[in-house]
């Protein structure tokens, strides 16, 4: 559906976007992650066809972004981090407003717009003026606009940035049931959302691809290093000059002190010996008392931080 060929992106000598190539297929919820700068919004502009590559091919649902880009928007849906928002505007006004824009035809608009409302569930909130609506209504407005016209593929960036929790939740509950039937490419700063709503994975850093696969398969990759949480009761001074020493510490720290129990998060590597029984026979030697080890998988947080950092 969608196809990033080696695609770049220079602003004068700052290089935006890296060589990037990746696809995404019909019916798939992609998510799009990077920090702050990682050229995901510059990716996703190009792709909807608001800025030109300086480098690279992007075809979507077979038409190439340069020769064909009012074929490529008529196809796509999209929701920029700033909400494109007339807040002067009822809802009712500007859904009509989004679909004479749309150019759908006089005698599907109606029905079109009735339809949306129920999508985005905005009937409560239609004679309102959209300057006077809460974030998450707004945000539900955003998405409207992005799939009045039934576009084949959304692209959403940062859905539900600034929102409340009740809002994220219903925000992405709503982006669930759109992946059933749409191609849709999510940008977030919310991990858990990412293992709750995507298919795929794609991690960008520093305007280069550094991950890509479902979360299952991102944490195979990484599953060379996973986490040992331990809680141990000595002197700080001897606990963190011990760690180090033993091969299958790769780096820790401390989250947690409680009842004079230190609570460590060791990320680990792969050894012979297995890194529970290491730090038991550590704690019997040095006279430590432990209440916990526990070993768990990286999380995608954890997977997100070690690629990007």
């Amino acid at each position: 559906m969608i196809e990033v060929k080696n695609l770049s992106k220079r602003y004068g000598i700052t290089q935006a976007v890296r060589d990037v190539s990746f696809e995404v297929k019909r019916g798939e919820v992609l998510g799009f992650l990077g920090p702050n700068g990682a050229g995901k919004t510059t990716t996703m502009k190009i792709i909807t066809c608001y800025i030109p590559p300086t480098d690279g091919t992007v075809s979507v649902a077979g038409f190439d972004i340069l020769e064909n880009p009012l074929d490529v928007r008529k196809r796509i849906g999209y929701l920029p981090e700033s909400t494109p928002l007339y807040t002067d505007l009822m809802v009712e006004e500007y859904l009509y407003f989004v679909a004479q824009m749309r150019q759908i035809p006089i005698s599907q608009r109606q029905q079109r717009i009735k339809k949306i409302i129920e999508t985005c569930s905005l009937k409560e909130v239609l004679k309102k003026d959209i300057g006077q609506l809460s974030k998450g209504f707004k945000q539900r407005v955003g998405l409207a606009q992005a799939m009045i016209h039934d576009p084949d593929i959304l692209i959403l960036d940062e859905p539900t940035s600034g929102l409340d929790p009740n809002q994220i939740i219903e925000i992405r509950q709503l982006i669930k049931k759109l992946g059933k039937e749409k191609t849709i490419i999510l940008s977030t700063h919310i991990l858990p959302e990412v293992s709750a709503t995507c298919d795929r994975v794609i991690i960008i850093n520093e305007g280069q691809l550094v991950a890509s696969g479902t979360p299952s398969e991102l944490q195979e990759q990484a599953a060379g290093d996973t986490i040992l949480y331990s809680s141990i009761k000595a002197l700080k001074k001897d606990i963190e000059s011990v760690l180090p020493t033993l091969d299958f510490v790769k780096e820790f720290r401390l989250i947690d002190t409680q009842d004079s129990f230190l609570r460590y998060k060791i990320i680990t590597q792969k050894t012979e010996s297995d890194p529970g029984e290491q730090l038991f026979s550590a704690a019997v030697k040095n006279n430590w008392i432990l209440s916990e080890i526990h070993k768990e998988n990286l999380s995608m947080e954890d997977i997100f931080l070690k690629l990007t950092s």
